[in-house]
């Protein structure tokens, strides 16, 4: 009986069917006077007698039917699909040929890893999504500072805050839903600080008792392209070793302290990565890694022994977007190669990058001012001892031409599909 819902008022579709219907009978009639068709004599004796009495002119009036059956047709049917895909689309797709045109391209466009969190993945998402819908961003979930520190400490669920960002950066919605996800309470005893979004997913995850269907029933609602993942269901602490051997725990603890990093690890350290980002990665066709801060965005993923060694055995390219300018506290003075020599000693030394894309876009002097005064420096592009340690290097202006000097996720997005393209030659 579900499908006489077909049927039912302010569907769109009945006025198109009954066309449909009649355009077939035109045509069948018009056939049958056209050709004189014995079986149906005494119908085409009865049709000509209404339409042309005295006989003559039998093949006029069959043409006629027929094209007039034809037209029916036609319009009956374009209009029914265009009645049922407006019900469907996006409201900001008014041009029907063009939205299942770039749907069908996103669907056959290459299968991209992107490994990282914060504001940098995010960034670079937001381009890469022109060129493919066969993305998996797997997100890090160290996170213990601001709305999302708080969740996981009074709910005990993971850190949704960059989840959330990349869910957004991939969304294909209208820009009222992402300002509302991306909205913070300024105002609100026990909201202050929190992120709708934030509190949207930990609700999610209540109903459903699961923070990946959380993150599913996010993604529908925000029509996301591709799909996002944590890098490990389990709960764990970044820490930090400085170079005087001192130690302290906490994600957003571990850098303003004055002291030089020496490394990061995980509290525990053996934990499992997520079954379907395995996955992922063995499928990928690129795998990228960043572009984010080095310890505590990049390199907490890469600390999950299981995770590590997908990306070792992979058959897909490996690419590392080192950052624009050095972070202060984490990562003063570290040229580009440097950048690379922390990530490997951080894995044992396996080989998971094939390929670096480093900026070469001019700063302005008056940019380096700014950031100077805030401890941060252009990271060199030290392209001789990248070559030496035998990796490809991918140059080229990557650069926001605003007041901050970051990326710009469209060249970004550009550089890595150039990159996809020259590998497949």
């Amino acid at each position: 009986m579900h499908k006489l819902r077909w049927l039912y008022p302010g569907m769109g579709i009945k006025r198109w069917l009954a066309l449909l219907i009649l355009g077939v009978l035109a045509i069948a009639s018009g056939v049958v006077v056209l050709f004189n068709t014995p079986v149906f004599s005494i119908f085409e004796n009865k049709l000509l007698n209404l339409l042309a009495p005295g006989g003559r002119g039998s093949w006029v009036i069959g043409g006629l039917l027929i094209a007039e059956g034809v037209l029916c047709l036609i319009v009956s049917i374009r209009c029914g699909i265009r009645s049922l895909i407006s019900a469907i689309r996006p409201s900001d797709a008014p041009d029907l040929l063009e939205y299942v045109y770039q749907t069908r391209n996103l669907q056959k466009g290459p299968k991209i890893v992107a490994i990282g969190g914060g504001t940098g993945l995010s960034t670079m998402l937001r381009g890469l999504k022109l060129y493919s819908s066969n993305i998996t961003a797997i997100e890090t979930v160290a996170d213990d500072g601001g709305s999302s520190g708080r969740i996981r400490q009074e709910l005990g669920i993971l850190p949704p805050g960059d989840i959330r960002n990349t869910l957004v950066a991939l969304a294909h919605t209208e820009p009222l839903m992402e300002k509302l996800f991306q909205y913070r309470f300024s105002w609100g005893e026990g909201l202050v600080g929190h992120s709708f979004g934030n509190l949207f997913i930990a609700a999610m995850t209540d109903i459903t008792g699961d923070f990946e269907e959380s993150i599913r029933a996010f993604s529908k609602v925000l029509a996301v392209s591709g799909r996002v993942l944590p890098s490990t269901l389990d709960t764990v602490r970044l820490g930090a070793v400085y170079s005087d051997g001192s130690t302290l725990m906490g994600e957003s603890q571990i850098v303003g302290t004055g002291k030089k990093i020496k490394r990061v690890f995980l509290e525990p350290n053996e934990v499992e990565a997520l079954p379907e980002a395995l996955e992922a990665i063995s499928e990928a066709d690129v795998v990228i890694l960043g572009p984010g801060s080095l310890y505590t965005s990049i390199i907490p993923n890469l600390l999950i022994p299981s995770l590590a060694d997908a990306l070792a055995n992979t058959t897909a390219s490996r690419v590392y977007i080192c950052n624009v300018m050095s972070q202060p506290g984490e990562t003063d003075g570290l040229s580009a190669s440097e950048h690379v020599k922390t990530i490997l000693d951080h894995v044992d030394q396996k080989k998971i990058i094939d390929c670096i894309m480093v900026n070469q876009a001019r700063i302005s002097q008056a940019q380096r001012k700014k950031y100077a005064e805030e401890k941060a420096h252009p990271v060199r592009a030290d392209l001789g001892a990248i070559r030496k340690m035998g990796l490809q290097v991918h140059t080229g202006d990557f650069l926001d031409r605003m007041d901050l000097v970051r990326h710009d996720g469209a060249k970004l997005a550009r550089g890595v599909m150039k990159f996809i393209d020259s590998k497949e030659k």
